[in-house]
């Protein structure tokens, strides 16, 4: 028994490191996260947060909104504290 939690505890090491898929991170280009916030281009991390927190209020799925939209907004928001303004 103990052999086989340890083939399946291994098997599953190999699908984490080896097979599972990884996030390519954001691919949307920083103008685009900027003009979907509605940023300046010297806009700070609580700027960013602040819009991010105004759209997704807005669109939100909870509130009739659209999960893509969410998505994209989230997207933006994360490209540009990703990119340090």
């Amino acid at each position: 028994m103990a052999k086989l939690i340890i083939a399946a505890l291994v098997l599953y090491a190999l699908y984490l490191l080896v097979l599972k898929p990884r996030s390519k991170g954001p691919r949307m280009p920083e103008e685009e996260a900027r003009a979907i916030l509605g940023v300046a281009a010297d806009a700070d991390d609580e700027a960013i947060r602040s819009a991010h927190r105004r759209l997704v209020s807005a669109v939100h799925p909870d509130k009739g909104g659209s999960a893509e939209l969410t998505r994209r907004i989230n997207s933006a928001r994360d490209t540009l504290l990703r990119h340090g303004r």
